[in-house]
């Protein structure tokens, strides 16, 4: 017996032994690719917004940043931070520790950012012109065609695009709400509020543009999204201090009471409503952050 008693005791010290070589090892080992926290190149939830590629950007100096635990836009941009969920074309409520954004080396090139032309000459003999580049992501308000304010969208995504071409607004309904998709915990129908049709399809879709959450990358189902704080306080309770409201500012300049008359929130027809132009493709998606490629060849 106490034979057997020492056996048991020398498997149980080398067991113990081997679990913490073990560990030590995983522990020490240096990562071969990287040395930095970055979100994972196969990341199926696209995470690291510093491989979405738009083209106006090669002009503009930027880092990639890892968010983390505790960070928000407010606490490493301080009054800035709009203009870098601008540049990022994410909502506050889609920055969490693990994903990566574009941060620009000078805030001074990020303010006041947008892609698209100041002037823009389809939109000349127009009252009013919206223009929605894909590749951008990004959308203008001309007047005769000249900008007069221009922010982020959210297009579709791959499989569900919006339809480019030439269209007109021809319905508003200020509290809109999906009747195909819900929110993620399927209580409610997807609100749409401040919407505006410009294209039904030939399978009787509407398409729309109209509050919506912007995570950084296409990700609708052919709408086009913006801005709209007060919409996420009311559905998902956050942000606490509604700042971006996009979408109510393109709805009273597009199709507002000044125009159209008084709106009772209902789904009204409209006729001769502004011009909506969609162009371009979706953004690459590249496999590995430029910026993290710059320094890694320094």
């Amino acid at each position: 017996m106490r034979h057997s008693r020492m056996r048991f005791s020398h498997k149980l010290i080398l067991i113990m032994l081997f679990t913490s070589l073990l560990v030590g090892f995983m522990v020490l080992r240096v990562p071969t690719l990287t040395a930095e926290p970055e979100a994972s190149p196969q990341d199926k939830a696209l995470e690291d917004l510093s491989r979405v590629e738009y083209p106006s950007l090669k002009t503009i100096k930027w880092h990639a940043h890892f968010i983390k635990p505790s960070e928000t836009l407010e606490s490493l941009f301080g009054d800035d931070w709009i203009w870098v969920a601008r540049f990022n074309r994410i909502d506050r409520r889609h920055i969490y520790p693990g994903m990566t954004i574009k941060a620009p080396d000078n805030m001074a090139d990020i303010r006041n950012y947008t892609p698209l032309p100041q002037e823009y000459e389809p939109a000349k003999g127009h009252d009013k012109y919206i223009l929605v580049d894909i590749t951008e992501q990004w959308l203008a308000a001309y007047e005769n065609g000249t900008m007069v304010f221009s922010f982020p969208a959210a297009t579709g995504k791959a499989g569900t695009e919006t339809p480019t071409g030439i269209f007109s607004i021809s319905a508003r309904h200020l509290t809109h709400t999906s009747s195909l998709y819900k929110t993620a915990n399927d209580e409610d129908q997807y609100p749409m509020d401040n919407a505006m049709r410009f294209y039904i399809g030939p399978d009787s879709v509407s398409y729309w543009l109209h509050a919506r959450d912007l995570p950084g990358r296409p990700a609708s189902h052919g709408c086009i999204g913006l801005f709209d704080e007060e919409m996420q306080k009311r559905m998902f309770n956050t942000p606490e201090n509604p700042v971006l409201l996009d979408s109510q500012k393109l709805y009273e300049w597009a199709v507002g009471e000044e125009e159209y008359g008084d709106d009772y929130g209902e789904l009204e027809e409209l006729e001769d409503g502004p011009v909506v132009e969609v162009r371009g493709t979706l953004p690459r998606y590249l496999e590995r952050s430029p910026a993290r490629q710059k320094n890694t060849t320094r």
